[in-house]
């Protein structure tokens, strides 16, 4: 009896078991299940209706649930059908047993869903304007996607859930911008999406994402992930496709760039991007802009496209304030230079520093004569600031060997003119070999200009070229100049001595000048000018005429001499007079030899080297725009006398016509016969019987007489 009562017991425990893992590793299938599925399907959303097949049922004996999986399931609402891989779900034993139904959970898998018809199906139970707007993007693509949905013992589903898929080939229209070829694999819960091997092409550029998550953070959500991109390249049409900016549109003719960059950034519930964060290295391979710089005057083989090159530059935005660290090559000119910089720009102000080295290209600085020797390296060197409406030169240096151009504190205004500089110091060995070495300082209101030596020969070349605006155009406010320099070079051959005096700059005019200087032999130079109601005075005096003579290349063999001129400018006319006394002249092309001609004594003085004599010369003239009036030119020698009238036009044409007289040599022979010379040839300076009308026309190096 008890053999048989364990025998009976054993084989019950042993059906028992066999049943276990029958119904753990085989299961049955059933569809007393399907009503309670499609139950809880509604409970999620009214609306969706869920057709299944075939239902299987598993024990899990060690969760203690019914694992239950359906077969070939469609979602269906309002005849939009999505088609369903399987539907796992598990009941709770306790619940079976005590004839009650509870899911602990459900997960959907997807089969590969066209994305447009996910949003549409989504949108038919959530009418959300947003859904609309991402289901007018869309114009391709599939998805593959497994939910994973938890219910508590009261069947209310819990905040737990979790989405995964992957999304294939997908296409996005945004604006001018296509994301296409777009691939990836995510995970959704309810706090956290994440994204993983995000690859793309962005208007045929192909971008690599590893990795983007984003965090939901109350109303929220925050976005972090990593961005690469190899070997991009676009060219002006394709740059304008990427961004509205005029100044970049306009500018940038080419690009070719890999990056590397990690970023965060929030969106808020409307969807507005916030917090923007990034750091990012770039590979720049090229990047080709219009030079919409004006560089000309200092870079004489300038090109019209400003390329950089191979540059590797540091990029970090945060909280409002980006910097950019740099470095490479840049092609400004016919070789390729060094360049560095850093630039940190915040709400308030641009900071930033500039470093630029030359070595085979040239720079000059005209108005100092400076110019960079041929296989040295210059160094350029900006730091300073933007702020407001005024920009902030900390420093700018230029450093070539020994030659050195420093200037501190320079503040310009936001049309980058002059309103304030503390200190400027040159010390450099020019082109014409003068050791230049000066320093400007600011003291209260006036600016102190003091030094050893300076090169004033372009200065006075403008000074003297009545066509020249005396206009600066650099200033923003009223400077007072205060000068005190021992040695300055009028040109290469002549230097004066002792600079002393001041100038007055308003308006960008010189109100008033008055400088004087010391030439060997107690003689001086004097400057002055004046200007008041519209009318500018000028005034030059020199003890040595041959500085600025010499200027005049129609002027050969200048010596000797003392210069006295004077002029007034009024309504953009000028009129002046000049006039110089006692010297020789050794050549006028075109005219000399017709004043040897008209006086033996002219013969005698160009056979022994001194040239022509003269006592006195005068010339009256107008100058406006680019035409001078030459109302009268005498000059009065022991040789010769020379009346002259006519115009200049810059440049282009010169006519000259006018009277040498007399011979002196026959005047003289003439003049002693009684009563007769008294007649014909006078007593006057000047006059006589005999002399030669000529004319003189044509482009200023092609003269004919």
């Amino acid at each position: 009896m008890i053999k048989t009562f364990y025998r009976t017991f054993i084989i019950i425990i042993l059906i028992f078991f066999l049943l276990i893992l029958y119904l753990s590793i085989i299961g049955i299938k059933t569809n007393k299940f399907n009503s309670q599925i499609i139950s809880y399907i509604k409970n999620i959303e009214p609306d969706l209706e869920l057709r299944i097949n075939d239902v299987s049922a598993k024990l899990n004996f060690f969760t203690f649930t019914v694992d239950i999986k359906t077969f070939g399931t469609d979602l269906v609402n309002k005849n939009k059908i999505i088609k369903l891989e399987n539907i796992k779900s598990q009941i709770y034993l306790k619940s079976l047993l005590s004839n009650k139904f509870a899911l602990s959970g459900i997960s959907i898998s997807t089969k590969s869903i066209p994305i447009k018809d996910l949003v549409g199906f989504v949108r038919l139970m959530n009418n959300d304007t947003k859904l609309l707007i991402v289901d007018q993007l869309i114009d391709d693509g599939y998805i593959i996607c497994d939910v994973k949905i938890y219910f508590d013992e009261f069947g209310k589903i819990k905040k737990n859930y979790e989405i995964k898929g992957l999304v294939n080939d997908a296409k996005i229209a945004l604006l001018k911008k296509e994301i296409s070829k777009l691939n990836f694999i995510f995970q959704v819960t309810d706090k956290e999406f994440s994204f993983n091997d995000i690859k793309l092409l962005l208007n045929n550029k192909r971008i690599s994402i590893p990795e983007l998550k984003t965090l939901k953070q109350k109303n929220e959500f925050l976005v972090s992930g990593k961005l690469n991109s190899d070997n991009l390249k676009f060219n002006k049409e394709e740059i304008k496709k990427f961004t509205d900016n005029e100044f970049l549109n306009l500018n940038i003719k080419e690009v070719i760039f890999s990056s590397d960059s990690d970023f965060t950034f929030k969106i808020d519930k409307n969807f507005k991007f916030k917090n923007f964060e990034i750091k990012s290295i770039l590979e720049l391979d090229k990047l080709k802009l219009n030079n919409f710089l004006m560089l000309k005057n200092f870079f004489p083989n300038v090109k019209d496209d400003l390329t950089l090159n191979n540059q590797e530059v540091k990029l970090t935005y945060s909280k409002g304030k980006l910097e950019i660290i740099g470095s490479g090559k840049i092609l400004l000119q016919d070789e390729l230079d060094d360049i560095k910089f850093n630039i940190i720009n915040d709400k308030k102000e641009l900071i930033f520093e500039l470093n630029y080295n030359i070595f085979k290209n040239p720079f000059v600085i005209d108005f100092l004569h400076f110019e960079k020797k041929a296989k040295t390296r210059l160094n350029l060197t900006f730091k300073g600031k933007s702020k407001k409406n005024e920009l902030f030169f900390d420093e700018i240096l230029l450093s070539e060997n020994k030659n050195i151009i420093s200037i501190q504190d320079l503040r310009l205004s936001n049309n980058y003119k002059i309103n304030d500089v503390r200190n400027i110091k040159i010390d450099y060995l020019d082109n014409e070999n003068v050791n230049n070495k000066l320093q400007i300082k600011r003291n209260n209101k006036n600016y102190k200009v003091i030094g050893q030596s300076l090169n004033i020969n372009k200065i006075v070349t403008e000074l003297l070229d009545t066509n020249t605006k005396n206009k600066l155009n650099v200033l923003n406010k009223s400077f007072n100049l205060l000068l005190e320099i021992e040695r300055i070079h009028l040109d290469k051959n002549n230097i004066a001595y002792n600079l002393k005096g001041f100038v007055l700059l308003n308006n960008n005019k010189i109100t008033e000048l008055n400088l004087v200087s010391d030439f060997t032999n107690n003689k001086k130079i004097k400057l002055t000018i004046k200007n008041d109601d519209n009318e500018t005075i000028t005034t030059l005096f020199s003890s040595k005429a041959r500085p600025l003579v010499d200027r005049y290349k129609f002027i050969k063999g200048f010596n000797n001499g003392e210069l006295d001129f004077y002029s007034i400018k009024k309504n953009n006319e000028t009129k002046s007079t000049l006039k110089i006394y006692d010297f020789k002249l050794k050549e006028l092309p075109a005219l000399t030899k017709l004043l040897t001609l008209a006086s033996l004594q002219g013969i005698a003085d160009l056979l022994s080297g001194e040239g022509i004599r003269f006592d006195e010369f005068e010339m009256n003239f107008t100058n406006k725009n680019n035409l001078m009036v030459i109302d009268e030119i005498y000059a009065i020698g022991p040789a010769i006398s020379v009346l002259m009238e006519g115009y200049i036009e810059k440049k282009d044409l010169i006519s000259l016509r006018g009277t040498l007289v007399p011979a002196t040599t026959i005047n003289k022979t003439i003049s002693s016969i009684p009563v007769l010379g008294s007649i014909l040839v006078g007593k006057k300076v000047g006059e006589g019987v005999f002399g030669v009308s000529f004319k003189i026309k044509g482009p200023p190096k092609n003269l004919e007489t």
